[in-house]
């Protein structure tokens, strides 16, 4: 990707426009992508006094819109040329804000530059404060599990900087609204990704990965970027239709599924089904994600390929979308108590099954147990407990 035609207008109109002082550029490489507009740091509002609705609302009509002008259109031409999902989008603002006035400097500034930009590219964000803390909504009609939620005159805003805080508890501790509306501020945010950025090729290196299929064993040499924590490490846990369906980027993409889909291409269907599920078993190590990161933490699959270690929920979201690239075949995602597994439907049915809307899909395990399971077969602790379909793909 090049955003060097994307930029260089707004570039241009800034630098030939009024001068506000000293224009400087800011640029930075995100990910893959040049970015680069003019900035007068002289013109950056300082904010001052106690964290107050007035206090913001007076830094908020402070701002001299004319700086920032280039900068918005900068934004909002990222996100039109590359049909940008909005969380993609936020890593930019952010990125953009850090520029500009940088966290480490002065976080609520920076926290009030971000809820700025990200404002006037049109999307409906509020902020809330208690003390000396100020916490970041954004508007979203999505499930979302593990981050503060707020409703305000009937709709959800979700918080993107609770992980900025610890120990904060917003249902047990008062944060009032700032009562501040931004006309253009209007659009509701999704948590979904359909895409991932482009990168720079020489961003990626080579992990080796290695299972046996029966008697027979398999060397994978697949291209992981480490970008791509950075591009998760505060996405929170989303609905398994979200989740399940995050694809991989460009290169790991190519490194790694026509080499499945050449070792599978003479087997049955249900065979390579089989190659698919014990190469997830089988390739990575296992650990739960609370031993790992304390917490709950669903990984994508290029984060399952990309980590050594991973849990039940990561291999079934990567088994899920090997399936679904290689055979495209219908499946449910069962939630069990303590478990999240892959029900997979054959033209035959195999093992003991399960049945939706009249049809028998097989329980394919993509997670390594005491046993050996085969196709079909269920954990023995998991033949009498309760499951929930928590989600049924259809092509």
């Amino acid at each position: 990707m090049n955003l060097q035609r994307l930029i260089l207008p707004w570039l241009i109109l800034c630098l030939s426009g009024p001068l506000y002082g000293q224009q400087e550029k800011v640029h930075f490489d995100f990910y893959g992508d040049p970015v680069e507009f003019a900035f007068n740091k002289t013109s950056r509002s300082e904010f001052t006094g106690t964290l107050s609705s007035g206090n913001i609302t007076t830094f908020y009509q402070q701002l001299d819109p004319a700086p920032y002008a280039s900068m918005i259109e900068m934004l909002k031409g990222y996100k039109d040329t590359h049909q940008a999902d909005d969380w993609l989008f936020y890593q930019l603002i952010r990125r953009t804000a850090q520029a500009i006035s940088p966290k480490e400097d002065d976080y609520l500034r920076y926290t009030l530059y971000k809820w700025y930009l990200l404002s006037k590219c049109g999307y409906d964000a509020i902020l809330a404060t208690s003390g000396s803390r100020i916490l970041f909504y954004v508007q979203s009609d999505e499930h979302i599990y593990n981050i503060p939620s707020r409703i305000v005159n009937g709709r959800q805003y979700v918080c993107l900087n609770f992980h900025d805080y610890k120990g904060i508890d917003p249902s047990n501790e008062f944060f009032a609204p700032v009562e501040l509306k931004i006309p253009e501020a209007v659009n509701g945010f999704s948590y979904r990704i359909t895409r991932l950025p482009g990168f720079n090729d020489t961003d990626y290196q080579e992990k080796e990965l290695s299972f046996r299929y029966y008697q027979q064993d398999y060397h994978f040499k697949v291209k992981i970027n480490q970008q791509v924590k950075n591009i998760f490490a505060n996405y929170p846990v989303v609905d398994y239709a979200a989740y399940f369906n995050i694809p991989l980027s460009r290169e790991t993409y190519s490194s790694l599924i026509p080499l499945l889909r050449k070792n599978v291409q003479h087997m049955r269907v249900r065979d390579g089904v089989d190659y698919l599920m014990r190469f997830t078993r089988y390739a990575f190590l296992f650990e739960p994600d609370t031993d790992q990161f304390g917490a709950e933490k669903r990984l994508t699959p290029e984060q399952t390929l990309l980590n050594d270690k991973s849990d039940c929920d990561d291999r079934a979201a990567l088994f899920f979308y090997l399936v679904k690239e290689i055979y495209n075949l219908p499946m449910l995602v069962l939630s069990f108590p303590h478990h999240v597994t892959i029900a997979v439907k054959f033209d035959k049915p195999v093992g003991k099954t399960i049945e939706y809307k009249g049809e028998k899909y097989s329980m394919c395990e993509p997670t390594p147990q005491q046993d050996d399971l085969a196709l079909g077969d269920w954990l023995p602790q998991l033949r009498k407990q309760p499951y929930e379909i928590a989600y049924a793909y259809r092509p």
